[in-house]
């Protein structure tokens, strides 16, 4: 008996994934739970296993392409039976959804339009008017969303949505076809910027060009910093601490750090500071709703820390974090840093944020301008440490280590005053640890 395997739902709002590898083929013999193929989402990876067992008839997709929940994946024997030939197979199995084509221009989504929206057009599929734009370059939402959008004729492109990651309701739709009809409609999220964009001039004029697909991490990466960009206001600011005191503590505790399981960095320690001044500034923990014209301050500091791994920069997500020694945060890092760079992190390691810190300190620079990472509210950058002349309290001259640091924040929450005093706490804070202890 023949059993088709389709794409289960891998969780709230993933709705396409990629297909990293597929790991059996047509005559292979597959268990209940075992891995058939190895997804990967816009942050992570995972593997699909099987919830049933027996013969691969056929296999429906192939890797580097893009399938959507509910789509065909395998045909299985379940009784056990051999499979048809190979090529018999593939020319009665249904042809899988073809990879789109590499674009000229960034598009607002290019996720494939599901088996159960195909299945819902009577067949044969009757050629789509010109008019109407292709389901696969629409926003996210529902395929009943979608059609609701298009039956009482609203671009649903121009509609920002209210859930998470962006994703619209019908509740969306409908307000935004009020506003119209008042003429008070917000153009959506970053619609004003991708509308002036040129178009691209052909390269190939001036000697050959090589295109290539975007990652899911890049496009998800790219779509959220124009998210960013478009929605924050951003001011950032500049200053230094002087880490002379604080290197020499580090370094006098690490060993010890070292022999409970953790690894004392300067990064960490920031962490901790970073985490006790949220406390001290709570704008600095908050997000902000303009359709509600409502402030939301948050009981709960979650920070996120900006991992660069192969496949593009991730952010997983450290919570609680003011509840924490540096020795847990030392050894969450580490724990979350090699998830990340191992494709083993989860969606929920990479949600819930508060606040950001990216460290550059590794790879070199100084200050830099941190993008905010939407919808939280402000974000610290940490620069390469150096050594510079310096003077102690009776004016001889001694090297100093001075750490870089750089926060960017929302102007229309954080005012430039706020931002200096945030930032000069931490700065106070790094040079004279005591101030964890007298003011945390």
């Amino acid at each position: 008996m023949s059993t088709e395997f389709k794409l289960p739902s891998l969780g709230e709002n993933i709705e396409s994934v990629r297909v990293v590898a597929v790991l059996v083929k047509p005559g292979d013999t597959v268990q209940p739970e075992q891995t058939v193929i190895e997804l990967e989402t816009d942050k992570a990876m995972m593997e699909l296993p099987i919830p049933i067992g027996g013969v691969v008839q056929a296999v429906h997709v192939k890797a580097e392409q893009d399938v959507t929940v509910g789509q065909l994946i395998l045909t299985l024997d379940e009784a056990g039976a051999a499979p048809a030939d190979t090529a018999e197979a593939a020319e009665a199995a249904p042809a899988a959804e073809p990879t789109p084509e590499p674009v000229e221009a960034p598009v607002k989504d290019t996720v494939e339009a599901s088996p159960k929206s195909q299945a819902a057009t009577p067949p044969p599929a009757p050629v789509a008017p010109p008019a109407s734009p292709p389901e696969s370059t629409l926003a996210p939402g529902a395929p009943s969303v979608r059609r609701f959008a298009r039956e009482i004729g609203i671009d649903i492109n121009a509609v920002t949505g209210s859930g998470p990651h962006g994703r619209i309701s019908v509740d969306d739709v409908k307000a935004y076809a009020k506003q119209l009809n008042t003429g008070r409609a917000p153009q959506a999220a970053g619609a004003a910027i991708s509308s002036a964009l040129p178009p691209l001039p052909d390269f190939e004029k001036w000697g050959s060009v090589q295109r290539q697909s975007m990652s899911p991490v890049r496009l998800k990466t790219a779509r959220q910093m124009q998210l960013c960009w478009s929605q924050i206001p951003h001011v950032t600011q500049f200053d230094n601490a002087d880490i002379t005191e604080l290197e020499a503590l580090r370094k006098k505790y690490a060993k010890r750090a070292e022999a409970i399981g953790g690894k004392l960095t300067m990064a960490v320690m920031v962490v901790k500071v970073v985490a006790q001044a949220l406390k001290k500034f709570p704008t600095f923990n908050a997000s902000i709703d303009m359709e509600k014209k409502e402030v939301i301050l948050k009981d709960y500091i979650n920070i996120g820390i900006a991992v660069k791994t192969e496949r593009g920069l991730l952010v997983p997500v450290m919570r609680d974090v003011d509840k924490k020694n540096m020795i847990d945060i030392s050894k969450e890092v580490i724990e979350i840093a090699g998830k990340a760079r191992t494709g083993k992190v989860s969606m929920d390691d990479l949600t819930g944020g508060t606040f950001t810190i990216t460290n550059l300190g590794s790879i070199g620079g100084r200050h830099f301008t941190p993008i905010v990472n939407y919808p939280e509210v402000a974000i610290l950058g940490m620069g390469r440490a150096f050594v510079e002349a310096g003077f102690d309290d009776k004016g001889h001259c001694t090297p100093r280590t001075v750490l870089p640091l750089s926060l960017s924040y929302d102007h229309r929450l954080i005012d430039g005053a706020e931002g200096a005093a945030f930032l000069k706490w931490i700065v106070d804070a790094v040079q004279e640890p005591l101030i964890l202890s007298l003011e945390g």
